[in-house]
């Protein structure tokens, strides 16, 4: 079952490359994000795919909404916005004139083709060396603390990898604020996003936005002992947030202050494990072993949440003024 899943993976993200159209390159992307979830799941990995399908169902919706204001048939787009649009149309144009070649394409495939291959004839098919899993699942408890393998893992021995996404993020929050065509840092009245016009769709926002905060605090509060943790609960929080603009079109959203605060819980994730595993606090003080997860987990779900309520707020929120 896994390798037909990795198969589709595969062809899902070349897809993925060679598409041109806008729409369905989005399509494509919320395809190759649920096979990604289904294999992370299939893998025993459910904290890793409840992050990716939450994660990918926000950007799908924003590039959507993102396509609709760029490129919907009432849009009017300013001279800088329009420049812009006109120089992506062609480089575009060129990109598609390139792919067109005879030469090009016969290369593509026949690559194509051999990679496909190759990926499936390398599957292993034998068992494979878990001495690293063995050593993890049998250590994590009392080692690092908690009930969930996957939380004390990345907060405790791939605590590298966890420091250097939390700064991707928070690099990727100050490229967006600073590439942005708006310049200041908050608004006061906007273009409202009409979901009031649906009794349907404002009553069931309304309704899910309790559920939607007590869920993402939930998975932050309880990811050492279940699936869950600061990723996940920070983008359901971060959506709650979404809900309460789509609703009450709300602009008081302080941009500057938000990346402040994302400034502050980054420092905070980087000292903490400083203090608790480098230095070895762990050792001397394991009754503090779930407190520092629980701890990290509330820090890390705080810089998610802001970090995607900065990006939210900025393109559909200031922008779509």
């Amino acid at each position: 079952m896994i390798q037909v899943f990795l198969s589709l993976w595969i062809i899902s993200g070349l897809l993925l490359l060679l598409e041109q159209r806008i729409v369905r390159i989005i399509i494509y992307l919320g395809i190759f994000s649920l096979i990604t979830s289904l294999c992370f799941l299939l893998m025993g990995a459910p904290d890793v795919a409840m992050a990716e399908a939450a994660i990918s169902t926000f950007s799908t919706i924003f590039f959507i909404v993102c396509f609709e204001k760029y490129y919907g048939p009432k849009n009017t787009i300013s001279q800088g916005g329009l420049n812009a649009d006109r120089r992506s149309r062609s480089l575009n144009y060129n990109l598609v004139k390139v792919l067109k070649s005879n030469k090009k394409n016969f290369f593509l495939l026949v690559f194509t083709v051999i990679l496909f291959f190759l990926f499936v004839s390398n599957i292993p098919q034998g068992a494979a060396n878990s001495y690293l899993k063995d050593q993890y699942l049998s250590l994590f408890s009392e080692e690092v603390g908690g009930e969930n393998a996957v939380t004390s893992i990345y907060l405790g021995y791939r605590m590298y990898d966890t420091l250097f996404e939390a700064l991707m993020l928070l690099v990727s929050v100050i490229a967006v604020v600073h590439l942005s065509w708006y310049s200041d840092i908050t608004v006061t009245n906007g273009k409202r996003s009409d979901v009031n016009r649906s009794q349907i769709g404002a009553f069931t926002i309304r309704s899910i936005c309790p559920v939607i905060l007590l869920f993402g605090i939930y998975l932050i509060m309880n990811g050492h002992l279940t699936p869950g943790g600061g990723f996940q609960g920070g983008v359901a929080l971060a959506a709650f947030f979404v809900c309460r603009y789509l609703i009450y079109d709300i602009y008081d959203t302080h941009a500057g202050r938000i990346i402040t605060m994302e400034k502050l819980a980054f420092t905070a994730i980087i000292l903490l494990p400083v203090l608790f595993i480098f230095l070895g606090a762990y050792v001397y003080l394991p009754q503090f072993r779930n407190i520092y997860l629980m701890v990290m987990n509330t820090l890390i779900g705080m810089k998610v949440t802001f970090g995607f309520i900065v990006i939210f707020y900025r393109y559909i929120a200031f922008e779509k003024r």
